[in-house]
């Protein structure tokens, strides 16, 4: 039986969902995967339509998050700690967009400060730590 996919692991709402988020773009590249970058660094993507949701996680969410059922190592992007979550996992989608959410303010936080000004992300920084 094909996997039940939830919304966010479609193209429409995968998109809109990752747009709102500040400073977003979005790129349709490789095998037409929709990619979402924010400054130029990729932080998402939805890999086919319907599809997983590859993304980048925090050292310390990697190894939990990879022994999780229906959550892997991303191919070619897992040194850089990044997982692919299918429609298999556990997690449900509000938990998808909070770790997209995530990912996105992980690889923000790696820009340089002239990047994130210009980009009008010094508020949401702040000198925090994420």
């Amino acid at each position: 039986m094909p996997p039940d996919y939830p919304d966010i692991m479609r193209r429409a709402p995968f998109e809109a969902y990752v747009l709102s988020l500040p400073a977003t773009t979005l790129v349709r590249q490789w095998r037409d995967d929709s990619v979402a970058k924010i400054g130029g660094r990729i932080f998402c993507l939805l890999d086919k339509d319907p599809g997983e949701v590859w993304l980048k996680v925090s050292d310390l969410a990697y190894p939990l998050l990879t022994e999780l059922e229906g959550i892997r190592p991303a191919p070619y992007f897992a040194r850089a700690g990044w997982v692919a979550i299918s429609a298999e996992s556990p997690l449900t989608e509000d938990e998808i967009k909070a770790y997209i959410a995530r990912a996105h303010r992980l690889v923000a936080a790696r820009l340089t400060r002239k990047i994130q000004r210009s980009l009008g992300l010094e508020t949401l920084f702040d000198g925090a730590a994420f």
